[in-house]
């Protein structure tokens, strides 16, 4: 059954042209969107949605995600104290994730589709680590996704620190999950895998004729690794194995790179996923664009699931580092629209629709919206979102759950973690 979108001002997100009309949206995986004269009287009341004052456009995506994270807020200090981004994962992250069981995975899969979906986010990215609890955990992830009505590609991170076996049972979760989904090969990154890994990463690749989605030189230590153990840098080696040769491929971060790096990137098919709160929090560097070209997609590398405040701290931060304009920072924040199309994944169509309640001060038009798109839009202007033309979020709440339902599970399953943290 279609739904209406009476009295609308539809924004074209690409060409930013605006529109006013009634829309009529399909629901379903190839559902459209279309512009007609008149809400025909016999429309269910429950079908139409009056937008008069209101502006609709295409909802967003998230191009590197970590839902696994969800349950880390307020979590008990680590036992030792970090010094550096390598200590902060050994003592932090990779702490947490080798502590995830099953429920918890799904609880932070709950938790971060509410979010998203609040927010206006409707196609995620997700790149996920749960060592003792790889059977399963993407199908698990995408459940959730999909009871809610957030579309994803998932991967497991797949990674010899925890030692051969665990290695081969993310290999194996992830050959199982392709067969039967869309979705990537996930590797940590360069500093954790022996070339045994990457070889056998390639060979998925093949198989599968998808990318793989790896942290690329989020910090030099990643760079110090590769050039002591082989004698390269990091882009250098993944180009070896033919990572760079996929418009599927990407990679995450790339802030530390040699110039022969950037252009390797820039002359390949990979796309780059920025993600400059996680950079900053971290403490490991800004990101810059300079020579990699105009493949880079927003993600929020799991410190939440917001991508309008995403492309703001993009946008400061790449003024400082770019001299970048509010235009390429909502380039980069529509990118992952273009990386999904060119790549024939599912999920993103044109029936994917957010409804902004944003009464600015001024006016706003074709002309200026990328003004109001950094100075005056948030998340707090979501009050409707369709997914696939149907109807996730009316008024601010989920439809096909009880938000209050989700948070008890999710501080049932935070307190649990939290227990085995401190044991």
């Amino acid at each position: 059954m279609s739904l209406f979108l009476k009295d609308a001002t539809y924004i074209e997100w690409e060409t930013l042209e605006f529109k006013k009309s009634h829309l009529k949206v399909t629901p379903g995986a190839n559902g459209r969107v279309e512009f007609i004269d008149a809400v025909p009287l016999k429309t269910r009341a429950d079908q139409i949605i009056n937008c008069q004052g209101k502006f609709v456009t295409k909802s967003f995506g998230n191009a590197h995600h970590h839902i696994y994270s969800v349950l880390s807020r307020g979590m008990p200090a680590p036992k030792n104290k970090p010094e550096n981004f390598y200590e902060i994962l050994r003592y932090i992250w990779w702490n947490l994730d080798k502590k995830l069981e099953i429920d918890m995975i799904e609880a932070s899969a709950l938790f971060a589709a509410m979010e998203c979906l609040k927010s206006g986010v409707t196609f995620v990215i997700d790149h996920h680590s749960s060592p003792n609890a790889i059977e399963g955990s993407l199908e698990t992830i995408a459940g959730a996704f999909e009871f809610l009505g957030v579309s994803h590609l998932l991967c497991y991170e797949i990674s010899d620190r925890d030692g051969m076996q665990t290695g081969l049972e993310g290999f194996t979760q992830t050959e199982h999950y392709l067969k039967s989904a869309q979705g990537l090969v996930g590797l940590h990154a360069s500093f954790t895998l022996s070339d045994h890994s990457l070889r056998r990463a390639a060979l998925l690749v093949d198989k599968f004729k998808t990318g793989v989605h790896i942290h690329v030189a989020e910090d030099k230590y990643d760079q110090e690794h590769c050039k002591i153990n082989y004698k390269k840098q990091v882009v250098e080696r993944l180009d070896e194995f033919g990572f760079l040769n996929s418009s599927k491929t990407i990679l995450a971060h790339c802030l530390h790179l040699s110039k022969n790096e950037k252009n390797l990137i820039s002359d390949s098919n990979a796309w780059v996923a920025e993600n400059i709160e996680s950079n900053l929090n971290n403490n490991v560097g800004c990101f810059s664009a300079k020579s990699l070209g105009n493949r880079i997609m927003l993600g929020t590398d799991g410190m939440h699931s917001d991508m309008l405040r995403s492309a703001l701290y993009a946008y400061f931060a790449g003024q400082m580092t770019q001299q970048l304009g509010p235009g390429d920072i909502y380039s980069r924040f529509r990118n992952i629209h273009h990386y999904l199309h060119q790549n024939g994944f599912t999920g993103d169509g044109e029936n994917n629709l957010v409804i902004l309640d944003y009464p600015g001060p001024t006016e706003i038009n074709s002309g200026n919206f990328l003004g109001h798109f950094i100075y005056g839009l948030n998340s707090r202007h979501v009050e409707h979102v369709i997914s696939k033309g149907e109807i996730v979020v009316k008024e601010r709440k989920l439809v096909n759950m009880n938000e209050e339902d989700i948070l008890r599970f999710t501080r049932e399953m935070g307190n649990k973690l939290w227990k085995k943290l401190r044991e």
